[in-house]
This record gives C-alpha cells, structure tokens and sequence, in this order.
C-alpha cells in the first residue's frame, strides 16, 4: 500500500512539473499587390474620389487566440495562464479605451465614464445585449460576458462611439503591439487552431502543435495580400 500512495505521488508531481509552451509571431495586414498606393481606375473619378481606402499598413488591434475550448488531453502546466476575471473599457474624450478587448468567458468588464457628459453604453449583439441608460461618474456600470462572439458596442448618444468585446472560450490569446509582435505563454501541449483575428478582415487559422517547454513561430498576414482563407 505503501508503495502504490508513493507512485500515486509520484505521478502527481510529473503531471503537476510539466511546463506549459509558448507560441510566438507576428500579425499584419497586406492589400493586393499592386494596389497598395496605387489610386488609379475608377478612384479618380468624382464618383469615387472621397471614397476612403483601407490603409492596411495602419491596422492595429490584431488578435491571436487558440479557438475553442481545450481538450481533455491538454495536461495542465505547473504556471498555468492566468485567468483575469475583471476588465475595464474607460470612456474618456467621447472614446471607448481599449477599442478592441480580447476576454475570456466569465470575464466582467467595467465601464468607467470619465467625461463630464453623459454616454449611454449599449450592444445588440446576440452574443451579449445590454444597454446601461444615462449615466457619467461617480456611476460605475459593470457587465458579464457568458457567451463566446463578438460583442459590438456603441454610445447611443455619440456616432463615433464604438468598440468591440471579443468573448473567447479560454484564456490562451494575446493582442498584438504596434509592431504587429505577440505571444502566447504556458500553453499546454498539443495540437490546436491558432486563429488570428481582425474587426475589419476576413479571419486565418493555422493548425499548430506546441511542445512542453517549447516555442512555436507562426506569422500571419490578413487581407487581400495575404494568405488564401481557410
């Protein structure tokens, strides 16, 4: 008996000491080759001329995130990621701060007006509708996201208001920074759907396997530039 509670402990620690891996890489936006700068056909006419192109170079707010929950297979590693549970989106010169915000589900964001007027935060998204009413500080409005998707929100008073909650099923996502760098650490060993991620752009996946204690490289590029949509 004695000997089976050792090797009970023993695999425990194994499975407790195994370290989760990383997944690194860049993210970036790319138009048709070719058309980049170029305004020529139907653009310099006077139907078109004021229509704004997409300045792909400029796109910022890429998100990276491993799709769908994780399997059971997945062993859990001994510095799992740390889940947040509260964020905030501020509202302060009549604009939502962050406008793109990546959580997981279960997460509570907070809404802080810290303008001297008044907003009324609302979405009509079928992942999660709310709608906050009137409201400037000292008031704080708070809401839960329990449902994976996208969550589009405005200001029913201001047109320029808007931002965008994406609701993921686990906690292994990362933003990109300005450069268009991100990563992914402790991720669990196995073979997943990495999915990057646009407001404005069609989506990519690629299927990746992370190693324990390893690091996977994947580069995306969205947009018409980039690679075919799968």
């Amino acid at each position: 008996m004695k000997h089976l509670i050792l090797g009970a402990v023993w695999v425990g620690m194994v499975a407790f000491t195994v370290r989760g891996g990383t997944i690194v890489g860049t993210v970036q936006a790319r138009a048709k080759l070719g058309t980049d700068n170029a305004a020529g056909g139907k653009y310099d006419s006077r139907k078109f001329k004021f229509a704004e192109r997409v300045n792909y170079e400029a796109l910022r707010d890429f998100v990276v995130y491993i799709e769908g929950p994780l399997g059971t297979n997945a062993v859990v590693p001994a510095k799992p990621t740390q889940v947040v549970t509260k964020r905030t989106v501020s509202q302060k010169g009549a604009v939502f701060s962050p406008h793109v915000l990546p959580v997981a589900v279960g997460t509570t964001v907070e809404w802080p007006n810290e303008d001297e007027i008044f907003h009324n935060v609302f979405s009509i998204s079928e992942a999660k509708e709310f709608d906050f009413g009137l409201y400037k500080k000292p008031e704080m409005k708070r809401v839960t996201f329990t449902k994976p998707g996208r969550v589009d929100v405005f200001c029913s008073i201001h047109s320029s208001m808007n931002c965008v909650i994406l609701v993921l099923e686990n906690s292994y996502f990362a933003i990109a920074d300005g450069k268009g760098r991100y990563s992914i650490s402790d991720v669990p060993p196995g073979t997943y759907q990495l999915k990057a991620w646009h407001e404005r752009l069609p989506s990519q996946r690629q299927t990746i396997t992370v190693s324990e204690m390893g690091e996977v490289r994947v580069d995306f590029t969205l947009g018409p530039g980039g690679a075919p949509k799968n």
